[in-house]
């Protein structure tokens, strides 16, 4: 199964191509130019390097969150317009899950996705390897303060490998709370398309339509319009 996987959810903006899990090209940026502006053309040259069409891919993928709101909702735009146009099904994926499966294996160790989702909070998934060395979620994706992050893994009591690109702020936070966290090098440590791909073999395609964001919390705008409400 050819995958064309999106990921948009952070700063940074790559494309993927697999092949029934196997890597053929990635491309990644992290220019701080819009991804409107950088995730089509990268996945034109990467198709294009490849010898490909948009007609060979069996699927799109993308994450589709938690992460930044915008980032996510031109990643989903990005796959539905192209599966609309294409007449291809859709992979949406959660990007924590996605993050996961394309770290290094961090044996003995729970896997701590952390995305900064600011005021005080991370994104934030719990994972562990299994024997035969195959993802196993602890938790669901979540929202969550540091504090409670925190309470949550010394009553596992396990070391932590955290990942993400809030890993920075959840690891310094994690150790001052006396838990045994360490993080990968950057080139690992952030969201990659690859992992969307990864992520979208375990997961059944659907149409374009039915492809939606999840933001896991309302978007400021949101919290002042209930804030007001509930004012009244």
């Amino acid at each position: 199964m050819l995958i064309l996987g999106f990921e948009s959810s952070a700063k940074a903006a790559s494309v993927a191509l697999t092949s029934d899990g196997e890597v053929i090209s990635q491309y990644f940026q992290k220019s701080g130019l819009t991804h409107s502006k950088t995730l089509l053309p990268m996945a034109e040259d990467l198709l294009k390097n490849a010898g490909l069409s948009l007609s060979d891919v069996d699927a799109f993928a993308c994450a589709k969150g938690p992460g930044s709101f915008t980032g996510i909702r031109i990643g989903v735009s990005t796959v539905k317009g192209l599966c609309w146009g294409t007449g291809k099904n859709a992979v949406g994926v959660s990007t924590l899950e996605a993050m996961a499966l394309s770290v290094p294996p961090a044996k003995d160790r729970i896997i701590c996705g952390a995305m900064d989702a600011r005021r005080n909070q991370v994104y934030n998934a719990l994972f562990e390897l299994s024997g035969d060395g195959s993802l196993v979620r602890l938790c669901e994706d979540r929202a969550i303060s540091l504090e409670d992050l925190a309470a949550e893994l010394k009553e596992m009591a396990r070391p932590v490998y955290v990942i993400g690109d809030g890993a920075g702020l959840c690891c310094s936070f994690l150790e001052k709370e006396g838990i045994d966290a360490i993080m990968p090098p950057e080139e690992f440590r952030l969201q990659t398309a690859v992992g969307v791909c990864k992520a979208a073999e375990k997961h059944k395609a659907e149409s374009a339509a039915d492809l939606l964001p999840a933001y896991h919390r309302l978007s400021q705008a949101e919290r002042e319009r209930q804030e007001k409400l509930n004012s009244k």
